[in-house]
């Protein structure tokens, strides 16, 4: 297809302006184009006094010949990516088994059980229904659930969030995963969307589907099914231990995600190699979500063809990061523990984003000089956080706050126009006692220099709620180039948790590569 880029389309036309501009771009006649849509779509809020859409529009042509011909910088030609999915021919000595069943690990499974290697799912928490049953109950009573809770169970932690599918990484696999998601029950938006998100709601309901197919195809999931031990042979993948049962395993694909901590310190045990990794730690601020449109649009806030507003805000100082992460426009922010007495938080939007509230994490970047040269330190500094901020709520769940004006001059927790989301309720409390000096001048600073980017994100109403610490994965499980561990044959580290992804996308772009490594070697089970 050729894709022409950089068509301006104004807030009251129509997208079908811009599929005739592309059109007069490529000179094409009417009868020689099959097929005409948008392509992606994104937002040019720059400057409010000339807000605009800036669409790419995708053309097929019924000769494809015709279309390389028409190539030009105006318009670039892309063969439709393909996915490689070429067995092997040796044989598979044993199963294939897949620990975790969130992105890198549904789409794992996926991938081989469409190519008939009947993969087996081993996921620690209860299947999506149950789950969402289980997290409900934490947030209007209080009552946590280790086992099932906002960062385990089906879907990963990424079923409690946004939905969002924005990514950094370039690669074809990209567009194979949206086509799936979009197959399975995802809105077909996110396949033109510049930052795609399918909303918790709706998610939800694609991660089941995807799994009633995976079974179809010959697989098997298991869930309240943890992984409790490892067995290797000669150096090689021999079996797994899953509620004091033995199972073989040839092939263990671990996609644990970035909260298995009982899961990094098994491997440690077994001397599998990993080292420690750089992550990021805060708070979940919120604001109204008409003051970030305000800031955002000016006069045009409100305007019907407008996205709710959304931003994403860093500044670098004296070697560290402070940035915006994971934002979510009418949003919430919610209780997101995974262990006894501790406090966690993390942000969620339904997918029309109707809540009042705009929040996002704004965090500040630490590493092995904050925590330690050892592997798991950084898993224990996070864990420290998070005792410390369930001790400051009051050692009921709640969660530490403070005002953002309280915070940069001094003050308790006097609410004004923002109602904070968190559901369990919050405690007003001195960060002081939560953070390190160093992490809360960061956060000090980037309040400041964000407010001078985006005018209304320092407000001095908005609330900051703690702690933001599951960021990303606090260790990396190390592997070579074909995705295998340096610790056994057969043992291929996967997916956030073993810290080669990012996010929904990046993760199931993994759990594809390392089913594409297997695939290509071997013949199906």
């Amino acid at each position: 297809m050729l894709i022409v880029s950089n068509l301006p389309l104004g807030l009251e036309e129509d997208e079908a302006a811009a599929i005739g501009a592309a059109l007069r771009k490529l000179r094409a006649r009417e009868s020689q184009v099959a097929r005409a849509a948008v392509h992606k779509k994104s937002l040019d809020a720059r400057r409010q006094d000339r807000i605009r859409f800036v669409v790419s529009v995708a053309v097929e042509l019924k000769d494809p010949q015709a279309e390389q011909a028409l190539a030009s910088p105006q318009a670039v030609w892309k063969p439709r990516p393909a996915l490689s999915l070429t067995p092997g021919t040796a044989k598979l000595e044993g199963p294939i088994v897949i620990a975790g069943f969130g992105p890198a690990g549904i789409f794992a499974a996926h991938t081989l059980a469409l190519q008939g290697y009947r993969p087996l799912v081993l996921e620690r928490g209860a299947e999506v229904d149950q789950r969402t049953a289980a997290v409900e109950r934490f947030w209007k009573e209080g009552i946590l659930d280790p086992r099932t809770n906002v960062q385990f169970g089906e879907g990963g932690a990424g079923a409690f969030s946004d939905g969002k599918l924005t990514t950094r990484i370039s690669d074809s696999r990209c567009g194979y995963v949206l086509e799936q998601l979009v197959r399975h029950g995802a809105p077909g938006e996110i396949l033109t969307a510049a930052k795609p998100h399918i909303g918790t709601d709706l998610l939800r309901g694609v991660i089941a589907s995807l799994r009633r197919e995976i079974i179809a195809c010959g697989g098997e999931v298991r869930f309240c099914s943890a992984l409790e031990g490892i067995r290797l042979e000669g150096g090689r993948m021999a079996g797994v231990r899953v509620n004091g049962m033995e199972l073989p395993a040839a092939h263990l694909i671990l996609a644990v995600g970035h909260s298995a901590r009982d899961t990094f310190r098994l491997l440690r045990e077994r001397e599998i190699p990993m080292e420690g990794k750089d992550f990021s730690v805060g708070v979940r601020i919120e604001q109204l979500q008409s003051t970030i449109d305000r800031g955002l649009y000016g006069r045009w806030a409100g305007h019907p063809r407008l996205p709710k507003g959304e931003y994403q805000l860093s500044h670098r100082s004296g070697g560290r990061c402070v940035y915006t992460f994971c934002m979510c426009p009418g949003g919430y922010v919610v209780p997101s523990s995974s262990e006894p007495d501790t406090v966690v938080t993390n942000g969620m939007s339904r997918h029309a984003r109707n809540g009042a509230n705009a929040n996002a994490a704004l965090v500040v970047s630490v590493g092995k000089g904050d925590f330690g040269p050892e592997p798991l330190d950084g898993v224990r500094f996070q864990e420290a956080l998070e005792r410390r901020a369930f001790q400051l709520g009051g050692s009921d769940y709640h969660a530490p706050a403070m005002t953002v004006g309280g915070f940069l001059n001094g003050g308790g927790l006097k609410l004004g126009a923002v109602e904070p989301s968190y559901a369990l309720g919050v405690t007003g409390a001195d960060f002081a006692r939560l953070f390190p000096g160093e992490i809360l001048e960061q956060l000090r600073l980037g309040i400041v220099q964000f407010q001078r980017k985006l005018p209304g994100f320092g407000a001095p109403e908005g609330v900051l709620t703690g702690v933001e610490s599951r960021t990303s994965s606090p260790v990396r499980i190390l592997r070579d180039e074909n995705c295998i561990s340096f610790g056994g044959q057969g043992l291929y580290p996967c997916g956030e948790g073993a810290g080669y992804a990012g996010g929904i996308m990046s993760a199931a772009v993994d759990g594809i590569r390392v089913a594409q490594q297997i695939i290509s070697q071997y013949a199906p089970w």
